[in-house]
């Protein structure tokens, strides 16, 4: 059997450039050797946002066609939703019995998350606990690794901590994931700071093309370059980043070279990279408008993949209940 990893994602909306290169590009390679599963955090989406819940079920719904027209396959890897698995619930019960206070008080994105969500009350049992729920996402399907940043590495240690503990304290259910590192690249949103919903600076990925060139249209460029005539740095241009990421090396080369000698302007330099986050995005475009004719096939997906990961949940929820004598 190949290794499994396991990986999930919250709902909270269209997805972006940045979520399809930090994640869904690594997982749609993913599948070529592992057996996957993915999920939508649909819970987890409560622990910020449990005061407004009108758009988790649509949020969750346009994840998924998101996930399926980057790639994602339902054949190949098994795609549920988190809420649809009960097991996760009694797990994180479970683990939550056991966990110390400190450990989660040192959690990094504990009290950062509470300075810039300053428009919600965040002092809340959920928001405190959930990375014992992300314990119980993970444990319940014993994966060999979790694809993660570096940035994401205390998460997947406390995780690591709580099967320790929870085997220490009764016997061996869980095994211990390993991280699995993967390189995300930085992507700019057309702000220049990084893409992000909150700063309202995407190109998502249901764009259609239209939209695509209008925003890179308005995209910030190297600050020093004010004339057509001023030769510009593309080393500090976010425009170029996306060049580096999307455009093939003769066109790189040439932004680079002309861009420096002000013989490219900055228009025809976005047209460029427009072009190209275009013909990069125009299959999940096409992918996409087949799915949103067929809702059916979203629900299929859904059911189907939630029946395989109950099958696995609950497993090895009654080996836990088992060592626990319960």
């Amino acid at each position: 059997m190949p290794d499994r990893v396991l990986s999930g994602m919250q709902p909270s909306g269209r997805l972006h450039l940045g979520n399809f290169l930090g994640a869904l590009d690594n997982w749609q390679r993913l599948q070529e050797t592992h057996e996957c599963f993915f999920f939508v955090a649909d819970w987890h989406a409560l622990s910020t946002n449990y005061a407004d819940t009108s758009q988790v079920k649509t949020f969750t719904y346009e994840v998924l066609i998101d996930w399926l027209a980057a790639g994602i396959d339902p054949e190949r890897s098994t795609v549920f939703v988190q809420s649809h698995v009960p097991e996760h619930a009694i797990l994180y019960l479970l683990f939550s019995m056991m966990t110390p206070i400190p450990w989660l008080e040192r959690n990094p994105t504990y009290k950062e998350k509470q300075e810039y969500l300053t428009d919600r009350d965040l002092s809340t049992y959920g928001f405190l606990g959930y990375p014992v729920l992300q314990a119980a996402d993970i444990l319940l399907y014993k994966p060999d690794a979790v694809p993660v940043g570096k940035d994401q590495l205390p998460h997947l240690e406390l995780t690591r901590e709580i099967a320790r503990r929870f085997n220490s304290l009764y016997q061996p259910v869980f095994p211990e994931p390993k991280e699995l590192l993967t390189s995300f690249p930085k992507v700019l949103g057309t702000d220049g700071k990084k893409m992000s919903k909150s700063y309202g600076n995407t190109i998502n990925l249901s764009d259609q093309e239209p939209v695509v060139r209008q925003k890179l249209k308005t995209m910030v460029t190297d600050p020093a370059r004010v004339k057509r005539t001023d030769p510009g740095n593309p080393d500090i241009c976010p425009v170029f980043d996306f060049h580096r990421i999307f455009s093939p090396l003769p066109i790189i080369d040439q932004v680079n070279q002309e861009c420096r000698t002000a013989e490219i302007g900055c228009v025809q330099c976005k047209a460029f990279a427009a072009g190209a986050i275009v013909a990069r995005l125009a299959p999940l475009w096409e992918t996409r408008a087949a799915l949103e004719a067929h809702p059916k096939r979203i629900e299929d997906v859904i059911h189907h993949g939630c029946q395989k990961a109950s099958r696995v949940a609950h497993d090895t929820l009654e080996e836990a209940k088992k060592a626990m004598k319960i």
